[in-house]
């Protein structure tokens, strides 16, 4: 059975900081790309970050240079750190790892930003 597991949202100030994590199971997990996506209230989901299995990244443009995607194999965890978050930031952060044909999510952690 295939879990992904988002946690590490919340309540934070512009400006802030705040990790995600994301733990797998049920998956060869180092062959997987791996992704965060974000869904505001009232808005379509975007892709926010990505990182092939060969440790490849890119980001949307609203977060370069302000989150940063990593992953470890061994833990089979993928991180979203971000920093200098801004109210637009607001939004459900998903999880999702894929391996063509196969795509899973995970049930999403709210992240806040707000003075």
């Amino acid at each position: 059975q295939v879990q992904l597991v988002e946690s590490g949202g919340g309540l934070v100030q512009p400006g802030g900081s705040l990790r995600l994590s994301c733990a797998a199971s049920g998956i060869r997990f180092s062959r997987y790309a791996l992704s965060w996506y974000r869904q505001a209230a009232g808005e379509q989901r975007e892709l926010v970050a990505d990182i092939t299995s060969g440790d490849i990244t890119k980001y949307t443009e609203s977060v370069k240079g302000r989150f940063t995607i990593s992953r470890d194999n061994a833990k089979k965890m993928v991180y979203l750190q971000m920093n200098s978050l801004k109210p637009e930031d607001t939004a459900v952060y998903y999880c999702n790892a894929r391996l063509s044909p196969w795509s899973y999510w995970g049930q999403g952690t709210q992240v806040t930003v707000s003075s």
